[in-house]
């Protein structure tokens, strides 16, 4: 009897994980065991990691599948589309100065879409760009959607002539803040306060580098949130451009293409349009000169007719 007892009570709790939830809807004085298994379907997610494409690198024979952006930095494009905090400032510089490394002539494009930054890690941003110019690497900036805070000092920081934004985006200048929550005494409080107006002052005067404006504007301007569109900023002088699309963007600068004219030196010829023939010669399009002798273009099978 006992060992029937302890083999009863290894089989119940392996019978038990197979119980019916009881949602109230029937009142039952134990619950119900079943072998059946409820199946909950995931939702089908879309991929997080980011986009791979094929590169054949220079000398070789075979493609390869890298980084969407990786991919990009090889053409001297970078892409910052993030709130640029300490992790963010030091790899947007390490990839600044791998493309200075690679080639001091050649421009490098970089395309923004900055939510927000924080001010110190934004200024070393800054610092390298101002510094890569200085040395004469061009860079251009294109705003594609919002730059705000610190990303527009970045946005106007580019190579004069070179700074452009698409019609859509927006730009927002302000003031900075405390890049995250300060505790201590008043004094130290205190403290931390005075840097932080010293280091806006600092960027107040920038600013008025970047865009030419006097510092009393600027002070004027940046006591609220200062919006601006990309019209407004050209005048502002934050960028000097707005991509704007061209109607005849797809036509090539010479005569317009039609189906049948190609873009080259000679005139397109056709069958039977050639040259006219010379003395004692006969036109390929003659008869009993091949299967073009009936006068017409069709190639199809001799159907009799009646």
């Amino acid at each position: 009897m006992r060992l029937q007892f302890l083999l009863a009570s290894l089989v119940l709790p392996l019978s038990s994980g197979f119980v019916t939830p009881n949602n109230g809807m029937a009142k039952t004085s134990k619950p119900t065991s079943t072998t059946s298994l409820s199946v909950k379907r995931m939702p089908i997610m879309m991929p997080t990691q980011e986009p791979m494409v094929p590169y054949r690198a220079p000398g070789s024979s075979y493609d390869q599948f890298i980084g969407l952006q990786s991919r990009q930095l090889r053409d001297r494009k970078l892409w910052i589309a993030r709130y640029i905090d300490e992790e963010a400032s030091n790899s947007i510089i390490s990839s600044l100065l791998y493309l200075q490394s690679e080639s001091d002539k050649e421009d490098i494009k970089l395309y923004l879409n900055i939510p927000g930054a924080n001010l110190r890690p934004a200024l070393a941003i800054y610092d390298v760009i101002s510094e890569l110019k200085a040395d004469g690497v061009k860079i251009a900036t294109t705003n594609i959607a919002l730059c705000a805070g610190m990303g527009s000092l970045i946005a106007g920081a580019g190579t004069k002539g070179m700074r452009y934004s698409l019609p859509n985006a927006r730009f927002l200048l302000q003031k900075t803040g405390m890049d995250q929550v300060f505790q201590g005494q008043a004094t130290d409080i205190a403290l931390e306060v005075r840097n932080i107006k010293k280091w806006n002052e600092l960027m107040n005067v920038e600013i008025s580098k970047v865009t030419g404006q006097s510092l009393e504007r600027i002070d004027n301007d940046l006591k609220r949130d200062f919006y601006l569109s990309s019209e407004e900023a050209v005048r502002y002088g934050l960028i000097d451009e707005v991509l704007l699309p061209m109607p005849g963007k797809r036509t090539p600068p010479s005569d317009v293409v039609d189906l049948g004219s190609f873009q080259s030196g000679s005139e397109q010829k056709y069958q039977g349009e050639g040259a006219p023939p010379a003395e004692g010669q006969q036109q390929p399009g003659a008869p009993g000169q091949g299967m073009f002798s009936n006068g017409n273009d069709d190639d199809g099978p001799k159907i009799a007719k009646g």
